[in-house]
């Protein structure tokens, strides 16, 4: 890889969005604090430490989270908050190297073996990230340093909360050995569960096996991947770009929601929220997906893939609202529903594809709606409600049919996302 032993950085922040709550509010420090839904539906997106103490974790429900700790303080979401802490920790990192890979909003690999020169050794580097995550952003970070993508991950989740841990290449392997299989990067609960029925129950053991048995029990692809993790290897590079392959939102309602006109105007309000997210990222899409989960918890998905790529809120809703129209659901009792867009790309160049392709490749704008809109037409009106939206914090421009929405004929409960750090 490099003549640095140990260049793989792993940065993760801890309990980051409660984390980004205690600092915002210093009444809440100290305090268990869980950020999610409120209502009997809703699910703990993150968890303080002090809030771990009673047993709470990400993606609890929140009716059992409160039961653990009765004086749990919950913290509604704000994600815009959220991604600007990302983005700053983010720009921190990426002044030690471009070599930067988000795994998600709260956590990024490192390859700094060409910053030695510059910063010092690879802890040395760990330790001032550490420092400047706390200083300009006042927020704590765990950071393990290995000589392998996987063993650096497995350090930062040792070093929690507001640790640095690292081991020296040369004793990986020893080091490894008496940790449970589940602590391996790549060893999810079923791959686990499997392992501990067939006797392996500790790295060592998975390191001792022949690869042939290991890989009759897990299969051919993990089995050799895990052979090769239990004795310190792992080829994998820190990949700087990671890009987005889908853009989803999601709710699950407080009470379930039987009435047809009500789901509608709940999968409008989904539908802007898409596209708004897709055009703030520059990114439009081709598949539209569709997810519906009943009272039974029977979870349904239906999908439709345009012949050009969109990030047109009126598009999302049309193609949205036929999906939904399809299941003819008929009164049925409905707990979540989802919209996702997928087979994503760069906005800008499906708008200039939009500009010069024929007309028939985009039948949405060819035919437009009743009152002979054109899709471009449409795009006008997004620019204008995502210019008011950034210029008012979120209030905008919006779909008459929501203006007489009631909240409470259908509460949402959670967007669907949580925070393990």
């Amino acid at each position: 890889m490099s003549g640095v032993a140990e260049p793989i950085l792993h940065v993760d922040m801890d309990a980051f969005f409660a984390s980004v709550e205690q600092r915002d509010d210093p009444a809440l420090r100290g305090l268990p604090v869980v950020v999610g839904g409120a209502g009997g539906r809703g699910v703990v997106a993150a968890a303080s430490y002090e809030a771990r103490r009673f047993g709470v974790r990400s993606a609890m429900p929140m009716v059992r989270a409160r039961r653990l700790c009765p004086h749990l303080v919950v913290a509604p979401h704000r994600f815009e908050a959220y991604r600007e802490a990302s983005r700053q920790v983010m720009e921190i990192l990426q002044g030690y190297t471009p070599l930067v890979e988000p795994l998600s909003i709260d956590e990024a690999f490192l390859d700094v073996s060409g910053a030695v020169r510059l910063f010092g050794p690879p802890v040395e580097i760990a330790r001032r990230i550490r420092l400047e995550v706390r200083e300009q952003v006042a927020l704590p970070c765990s950071i393990g340093v290995g000589s392998t993508k996987s063993v650096a991950k497995l350090l930062s989740a040792k070093a929690k909360p507001d640790g640095l841990l690292h081991w020296p290449a040369d004793e990986v392997g020893a080091r490894l050995r008496p940790l449970h299989v589940s602590e391996l990067w790549g060893a999810g609960p079923k791959t686990v569960e499997r392992l501990t029925a067939y006797g392996f129950r500790t790295v060592g053991q998975l390191a001792d096996a022949d690869l042939r048995t290991l890989q009759r029990v897990v299969g051919e692809v993990t089995g050799n991947h895990l052979h090769h993790l239990a004795h310190g290897r792992d080829p994998r590079s820190v990949t700087p770009t990671n890009p987005t392959k889908s853009v989803s939102a999601e709710q699950t309602y407080d009470e379930d929601i039987d009435d047809p006109d009500v789901l509608r105007r709940q999968l409008l309000r989904l539908c802007e929220k898409v596209g708004r997210r897709l055009r703030t990222a520059g990114l439009a899409g081709r598949t539209i997906t569709l997810k519906v989960r009943f009272a039974s918890f029977e979870t349904v998905t239906r999908s439709s893939t345009l012949p050009a790529p969109t990030d047109r809120t009126h598009d999302l809703v049309t193609v949205a609202t036929g999906l939904l129209d399809g299941l003819r659901l008929e009164r049925a009792r409905v707990r979540l529903l989802g919209v996702g867009v997928s087979n994503v790309g760069d906005g800008d160049t499906a708008r200039q594809l939009s500009l010069d392709a024929p007309a028939e490749l985009f039948p949405l704008e060819a035919t437009g709606d009743a009152t002979g809109w054109s899709d471009r037409r449409w795009e006008d009106v997004d620019r204008v409600a995502d210019t008011v939206a950034e210029r008012f914090g979120g209030l905008g421009v919006s779909f008459a049919a929501l203006l007489d929405d009631d909240d409470d004929e259908a509460r949402p409960g959670r967007d669907g996302r949580h925070d393990d750090g």
